[in-house]
């Protein structure tokens, strides 16, 4: 689950580089690491918050009905939601203003800042979307296998 995230933020990356008409370069490849970091990271950190409220849920409910998973699923991405939000807020307001300079050191900055500002766009369809429809059909069918085999609702697995 941990690849996913980067080749969202990478769909977004090539193709706000190939708008612009930047080559691959190695100023293109660090706009490429820092972004990767970034969606990973923020991805990691959902797949936590979705957890731990899993976790409580389950803790509550001695059997977890699909109706308290989606419910736990919500409210574990909508704690994420704000922080998200404002961590690619931060990175978009803070480099845009480099894809439109003309002045010295631009033709190196554009290149960096080209690929991170595409992907964070992308990154955050995945990360507040897709990260919890993955992890809520992950642990549905992980119950479901659990309970057709006789065993309890474990939240591991």
């Amino acid at each position: 689950m941990l690849i996913v995230p980067t080749l969202y933020a990478m769909s977004g990356g090539l193709l706000l580089q190939w708008l612009l008409g930047y080559n691959f370069s190695v100023a293109v490849w660090v706009g490429y690491i820092a972004l990767f970091g970034i969606a990973v990271e923020t991805g990691v950190v959902m797949v936590v918050y979705l957890d731990e409220a899993f976790q409580r849920h389950h803790a509550q409910n001695a059997s977890m009905t699909d109706d308290a998973l989606q419910e736990a699923v919500i409210e574990g991405a909508v704690l994420r939601l704000r922080p998200k939000l404002m961590t690619v807020a931060a990175v978009i307001l803070s480099l845009a203003p480099i894809l439109w300079e003309t002045g010295i050191g631009s033709d190196v900055m554009k290149p960096i800042a080209a690929p991170i500002v595409g992907g964070m766009i992308t990154s955050t369809i995945h990360v507040l979307i897709l990260v919890p429809v993955f992890f809520l059909l992950i642990k549905r069918r992980t119950l479901r296998r659990n309970r057709l085999n006789g065993n309890s609702d474990r939240p591991n697995a």
